[in-house]
């Protein structure tokens, strides 16, 4: 979704200026073309050397202190896809609002086109002071996107509204903005990682699954545009924007998806849901000195093949398909016999993909198409592709 974007970052001077280290590194991580440019009390709470190290160019800090470039702040402007404020300070908001160019940072913010995303940090009575809610809502009006800040821990030891948005929240509302929006106005629901089915009541019979794949499809949901739910049995953070129904057992996940699925647009099971489950699970722990226990195993619902013949019309179904022989066949057969509108399937005996890893290399298939096959990327891109042939399927294509 940023690959290739040129995102100017304006470091402003508050207390959360330290927290644009961490987002500078996830906006490089997703691909950006990162320039940072710091105020003077930007300077007070972070060294240049820092955000210098991580971006893609140098800090920029003044209007004249560039010699090949006589005019850097119309440059940075012009060239930019994004200008991102974070932390925004009172005064940098008041001065956009106002026009006035005081600084290197507010001259671009005024000398841009490109979107602008603001991201107000700063003492709760300051941000509920009228001149700042009146502030932000002019520039609301005016369309730049402001990130709202949360509530939390401030400085000096205060709570209250004001915190710094997280930088997850932050790169998901900069993808929402430079997105393409095909998916706005739609419900999609995501399932995620491995179901855990117990055998006692300390032990589990689980599966390999991580949840990523399932997390990067909800985040690129919500980037474009999409009302997302992402049903999931692991611990990850989630993405921005997203509602999260946490569960464990393929019971508690058949339950959520029956529930969230008729009224959705798209569906997307990249769970990994445990075909079989222990007949009787004890109560309590199983002990050693009883020996070894003999379990039973009864299959699960089939939350798949329930959910493609209880498809409402104009739904698109997406399936996944684990396999480690036989792909093409085995998910082909999968994606008729649960009327799916699209399966995702992937080797996950081979390098670098499925379970655990960061990457992943997938064929999807739909119904009375040729196989699209994507070689190995991230799973942020593996779900962008995924997401275009939905986006294609619900467009009539």
């Amino acid at each position: 979704m940023l690959a290739g974007k040129r995102i100017v970052l304006g470091v402003t001077g508050g207390i959360a200026a330290y927290k644009s280290v961490e987002l500078c590194r996830r906006l490089i991580d997703a691909g950006a073309h990162v320039v940072p440019v710091m105020t003077a009390g930007a300077e007070r709470f972070l060294g240049t050397t820092t955000l210098s190290a991580l971006a893609s160019e140098p800090v920029r800090t003044r209007l004249w202190d560039d010699p090949e470039t006589p005019i850097p702040h119309t440059k940075l402007g012009q060239n930019a896809d994004l200008v991102l404020v974070a932390p925004a300070t009172a005064r940098i908001i008041g001065a956009y609002a106002a026009g006035l160019s005081t600084d290197l940072l507010t001259n671009v913010l005024l000398a841009t086109r490109a979107p602008v995303v603001v991201c107000p940090a700063m003492h709760t009575e300051m941000w509920e002071h009228p001149a700042v809610v009146d502030n932000v809502a002019t520039l609301r009006a005016r369309g730049v996107h402001v990130v709202d800040p949360e509530s939390g821990r401030l400085a000096g030891g205060d709570v209250g509204a004001g915190r710094l948005a997280s930088p997850e929240s932050i790169v998901a509302a900069v993808e929402a903005v430079l997105a393409p929006g095909d998916l706005t106005g739609q419900r999609v629901v995501v399932s995620a990682g491995g179901t855990r089915e117990p055998i006692d009541a300390v032990r589990v019979l689980a599966n390999r699954s991580s949840g990523k794949q399932g997390y990067a499809l909800a985040a690129e949901a919500a980037a474009r545009g999409a009302a997302v739910t992402l049903v999931s049995t692991v611990d990850l953070p989630t993405p921005g924007g997203v509602e999260l129904v946490p569960v464990e057992t393929a019971d508690e996940m058949k339950s959520a998806m029956d529930r969230l699925a008729p009224t959705a647009d798209v569906v997307v099971m990249a769970a990994a849901v445990a075909d079989f489950r222990p007949a009787d699970p004890s109560d309590g722990k199983l002990k050693k000195r009883d020996g070894v226990p003999v379990i039973s195993l009864e299959p699960t619902p089939d939350i798949l093949a329930g959910l493609g013949a209880a498809k409402p019309d104009g739904q698109v179904l997406v399936g996944f398909a684990a396999e480690t022989d036989d792909l093409a066949a085995n998910a082909a057969e999968k994606l008729d016999a649960k009327r799916l509108d699209l399966i995702v399937a992937n080797d996950v005996s081979a390098p670098e993909t499925g379970f655990a890893h960061d990457t992943n290399a997938v064929t999807i298939l739909a119904p009375d198409s040729p196989a699209c096959t994507v070689p190995l990327a991230d799973k942020r891109t593996i779900a962008a592709a995924v997401f275009d042939r939905v986006v294609q399927i619900r467009s009539g294509g």
